[in-house]
């Protein structure tokens, strides 16, 4: 089924960028934080303009957490300002001393061939070309708690004394480990300086951890069914920058959408609920909140857009589910533009609760050449780092593969848990820690 030809027109008139600006206007969407509950207020209004029904917020508690000050003390130095280091959602307080050992790209073998007991393990944000897969940021710390380490510094491979930041909590409180992000610049010279001589450094983190409260935003088009297609995103972002591209793009998407589908919802067999979830940066916490309240039997398909807006072209990972690939290719097809299908799993993002249970579901992103999160979760990731162009290129497929999601027949079955489990752990991802 295809998007009529005033619908297609009306993404180049869309108010996604409206949306967007008015979320990279907050001056935080932290989870918990007032602006992330300005966000939630905020979507609530797009939704009910775009002419969603049954608009409602799901409110939940989460463990959260509040910056203080950090420092990375050496014999001859002190790194203690915000483009030098900063500590990573998560972390528990405290302050701990050690010996800096370098454990480079921070791959299983590099920490089980280094002696981290006691030490401040120092690891890349990147990942070797000749690895099978891309290393995220908590496997490389739980990997350092693993090991004994007493500290955990990670330092960004993007130049430009752009820390990078990222949840290394867990499921009910803070991590084992005092963490910190640490620039390019200053993670290069440690890596130098602990390659020539044994480097002591005291790290010291000061931070709160406590209960606070989070929400998801959602609204429904379409006939009232049981079954139902769910198009999400996530709408807080970590408090030192704008959150542009992770994730107020993903939400912006989602709400021009709705307003897209709205003027073809007769033309829906089942109903598309629209979900932006809240406190994803902190252990999805959102959509597991979501999962655990609500009925998956009924679910056809999960779409999730996520680092989203950085390119026009189209990328979907379809998590090994057969048909997931198809109506993003036709719905491509019918737009003239590229798509690239990964069908390998996903687990980073709010889709994985989802498809952790064996309910269908793909992570829709922008596709570039680089594998990494570029402006993510540094103080760059700003408006000025995005194209209002881009927004609109994705939204015409997007929002064609959608209405054929919610159309004919369900494009893939449930799957076991256990289904879930092998597909992973194929890929080398332990479930335990899914965020």
């Amino acid at each position: 089924m295809e998007l009529p030809d005033e619908v297609v027109g009306g993404a180049y008139s869309f108010d996604a960028w409206e949306t967007l600006e008015s979320l990279t206007a907050l001056e935080s969407r932290m989870a918990g934080s007032n602006g992330e509950r300005a966000a939630i207020e905020t979507l609530a209004e797009r939704f009910r303009d775009a002419g969603l029904r049954d608009v409602a917020v799901e409110q939940f508690e989460i463990p959260g957490w509040e910056r203080g000050d950090s420092a990375l003390t050496l014999p001859d130095r002190r790194y203690e300002h915000q483009h030098q280091l900063l500590a990573l959602p998560g972390t528990p307080a405290g302050e701990v001393s050690g010996p800096v050992v370098d454990v480079g790209h921070g791959t299983p073998a590099e920490f089980e061939a280094a002696d981290l007991t006691g030490a401040l393990a120092l690891a890349s944000s990147t990942t070797p070309d000749d690895y099978d897969r891309w290393l995220h940021r908590r496997e490389k710390y739980h990997l350092a708690v693993d090991a004994g380490a007493a500290g955990f510094l990670f330092h960004n491979h993007v130049p430009g004394s752009l820390p990078p930041t990222g949840d290394v909590g867990d499921r009910d409180g803070p991590g084992a480990i005092p963490a910190v992000g640490v620039s390019r610049e200053v993670g290069s010279r440690l890596a130098r300086r602990a390659a020539g001589e044994t480097v002591q450094a005291t790290l010291g983190v000061d931070c709160h951890n406590g209960a606070m409260a989070s929400g998801n935003v959602s609204g429904r088009l379409g006939p009232d069914t049981d079954e139902r297609v769910l198009v999400t995103a996530h709408h807080d972002a970590h408090d030192i920058a704008e959150g542009a591209g992770d994730n107020g793009a993903g939400c912006a998407l989602v709400a021009g959408l709705a307003r897209m589908l709205a003027a073809v919802e007769d033309r829906l067999d089942t109903a598309v609920r629209f979900v932006t979830f809240g406190a994803e940066e902190i252990g999805l916490r959102g959509s597991r909140n979501h999962v655990t309240h609500t009925a998956l039997d009924g679910v056809r398909a999960v779409v999730n857009c996520d680092a989203v807006g950085v390119s026009r072209d189209l990328g979907v990972y379809t998590n090994g589910f057969d048909g997931l690939a198809t109506p993003f290719e036709a719905a491509a097809e019918a737009a003239g533009v590229p798509v690239e299908i990964d069908g390998s799993v996903e687990p980073h993002s709010d889709h994985w609760p989802f498809v952790r249970q064996g309910v269908p579901g793909v992570m829709v992103y922008s596709a570039t050449e680089s594998d990494d999160r570029g402006w993510g979760h540094t103080h760059g990731d700003t408006l000025d780092k995005l194209d209002r162009r881009d927004l609109r290129e994705l939204a015409v497929p997007v929002a064609g593969a959608v209405l054929r999601l919610a159309t004919g027949e369900r494009p893939a079955g449930h799957v076991t848990p256990a289904d879930i489990e092998r597909r992973a752990s194929a890929e080398g991802y332990s479930l335990d820690d899914p965020a």
